[in-house]
């Protein structure tokens, strides 16, 4: 067996692996693929709105492909909590950014996957001949969610709105009580259970019997592989953005190396005292955005363009949103490589969306036993975990952020640009997201 090290010295030998593509299925490209930087919510994007950040990425795109405004035929963009002046900001930001008004556009939601669906959605468009060309990206702006007045008080001040004299005002007026003023905010959490995805997550670790030293550890690996990731200029999606009336910015501002004894002093973010999830072993609140060009590589290499790599296969999966919240890599990976017709160990780069360190870990085990593969997923063995020789070498959600709706186009452009680096033939991106949903995709490179 080739081992991970061997492999990425003579990647020569990854060539001899066969192709996924399959007679008389059409070839779709990643041509390419941008983000904004990823900033901790509150920072320097907290002026903005969220079709700001989507423009700016586009913009990018254009930019950095030279691709003529109307040469895309469709336009999808993911986002989780919308804002309401721009319900679809996939519409809004396109127009933005200059995009002709003819190219239609749609926003799409899966919780933390989805830029992944709109990116499959893409997919689905070229694969079934409606288009060959389309822009496929994910928003998120958690510098300021939408709040509202309690339900009560919506009440009253629709009924105000109705109210045909100033006897029947002042009555709804008279009818307002303190209790009523107390706003809505929105949460982390599951509609269906009320629990918090950081609660789920502790709960998670323990069932699993992850410690806190192996998810502090992990977050530590987190932060310390994005930083030398950044700092030898290898995140090569991350465009410059010139926010208005402050600075360039051209770097994600969440990386922060620390060390075993700083983690070791943060108390349980969410199951207090004993819990095991804290601050800094989970991804925080994040504001960005980020956009990917998929064409037919026919299209593609008639336009001119070098592609980065194939979209292959792509499962989504579901689950108890109770007590499998997020285990989607778990039960998307074996189901991807099924369809494949891979194993693990042909796989040279993972991307897993690291939503906590305890998620993270969690997989791991859950696909490295053979009793999870057969109690739950009516598997006779396991498929076995990714060596972390090859998963999340240029650091992950933990440290470069997490924006909702973006960090799907985020993954898979990654593992298009590690495959470049590394030699490798085929990488496989996989997420959890709120609802007890998952997904995964094969990507495989394109030939240098």
């Amino acid at each position: 067996m080739i081992t991970p090290i061997k492999l990425f010295l003579f990647p020569v030998q990854t060539k001899s692996k066969k192709t996924l593509a399959r007679p008389g299925v059409k070839n779709i490209v990643l041509v390419e693929g941008v983000r904004t930087p990823f900033l901790l919510s509150g920072t320097t994007y907290a002026d903005l709105m969220p079709h700001d950040l989507a423009r700016a990425a586009l913009q990018g795109l254009l930019s950095r492909t030279g691709l003529s405004k109307d040469a895309v035929e469709y336009i999808i963009y993911g986002t989780v909590i919308q804002e309401v002046k721009t319900s679809n900001v996939a519409r809004e930001a396109a127009l933005g950014a200059g995009f002709s008004d003819k190219i239609p556009a749609h926003t799409v939601t899966m919780a933390c996957i989805s830029s992944n669906q709109a990116m499959t959605t893409g997919v689905g468009l070229i694969a079934a001949g409606q288009c060959d060309s389309i822009v496929a990206g994910g928003v998120e702006f958690m510098s300021d969610v939408p709040i509202r007045h309690s339900r009560k008080m919506r009440k009253i001040m629709l009924s105000l709105n109705k109210a045909k004299s100033l006897g029947q005002r002042l009555s709804l007026i008279g009818g307002i009580r303190m209790a009523h003023l107390a706003p809505e905010l929105p949460a982390v959490a599951e509609f269906s259970t009320a629990e918090t995805m950081g609660h789920s997550a502790d709960r998670l670790a323990a069932a699993f019997g992850v410690s806190r030293v192996e998810q502090d550890e992990f977050a530590l690996r987190s932060h310390s592989l994005a930083k030398k990731a950044q700092d030898d200029g290898l995140l090569r999606d991350v465009i410059a953005f010139k926010v208005p009336g402050r600075d360039i910015v051209s770097k994600d501002n969440g990386i922060r190396p620390s060390s075993m004894e700083q983690l070791a002093k943060l108390k349980a973010a969410f199951i207090k005292p004993h819990g095991t999830v804290t601050a800094a072993n989970s991804s925080f609140l994040t504001d960005g955005a980020s956009a990917v060009l998929i064409m037919s590589e026919e299209k593609a290499l008639a336009m001119g363009f070098k592609p980065k790599a194939y979209l292959r296969d792509f499962v989504y999966v579901s689950q108890d949103p109770k007590d499998q919240l997020l285990l989607g890599p778990a039960y998307s990976t074996p189901k991807v490589l099924e369809r494949a017709g891979l194993s693990v160990s042909d796989i040279d780069v993972f991307e897993f969306h690291e939503a906590f360190a305890g998620q993270i870990m969690a997989n791991m085990k859950a696909l490295d036993s053979d009793w999870f593969a057969q109690t739950y997923m009516g598997r006779k063995s396991k498929v076995g975990a990714p060596s972390m020789d090859k998963f999340n070498l240029w650091g992950g959600s933990l440290s470069l952020g997490h924006p909702f709706g973006a960090t799907g186009c985020r993954l898979v452009t990654t593992v298009a640009h590690r495959l470049q680096k590394e030699g490798g033939q085929y990488g496989l991106v996989a997420a959890c997201a709120a609802g007890g949903l998952g997904h995964a995709m094969v990507i495989e490179a394109y030939p240098q």
